[in-house]
């Protein structure tokens, strides 16, 4: 389904959450100390997840309502992938599970909710929605490419 032009910033967005989890990944299959592969988690942490589901959840999710049970779904994935953020412990693990977690609901809202706020929301309340384009990109201020080595 082709996205609707409200929601076309999130999925821009997207696009560089799914490359997070592909650095992340790289970074753990390359055994890349973990220290820095969590500075790099809380970089992203603060400069790109906090707003980019602060949209989603004050903008996007309303139009179904709180009550709908993949907006549930939705919200339950973010606090489960803001407690991964934000966890200091077994960080091999806990990465590896963020990278995960973060890829199957982005795949999740793309595929499925998304697609049912488009079916479902009221057309002039999607018109209404103006989303700016969320600029932080997973490379974007962040110097230490460990991905590449």
């Amino acid at each position: 389904m082709k996205r609707h032009t409200n929601l076309q910033p999130l999925s821009r967005d997207h696009h560089n959450g799914l490359m997070f989890c592909l650095q992340l990944s790289k970074g753990l299959e390359n055994k890349i100390d973990e220290i820095r592969l969590k500075n790099y988690a809380d970089w992203f942490y603060e400069n790109h997840i906090q707003e980019h589901f602060s949209v989603e959840e004050n903008l996007i999710f309303p139009l179904l309502g709180n009550d709908n049970e993949l907006i549930k779904t939705a919200l339950d994935q973010h606090q489960n992938i803001l407690k991964l953020f934000t966890t200091t412990t077994d960080l091999s693990n806990t990465l590896k599970k963020l990278a995960t977690e973060l890829e199957a609901h982005i795949r999740f809202e793309e595929r499925i909710l998304f697609n049912e706020i488009q079916l479902n929301a009221n057309e002039q309340l999607l018109k209404t929605i103006h989303i700016k384009e969320l600029e932080t990109s997973c490379r974007v201020g962040w110097g230490d490419e460990f991905w590449k080595g």
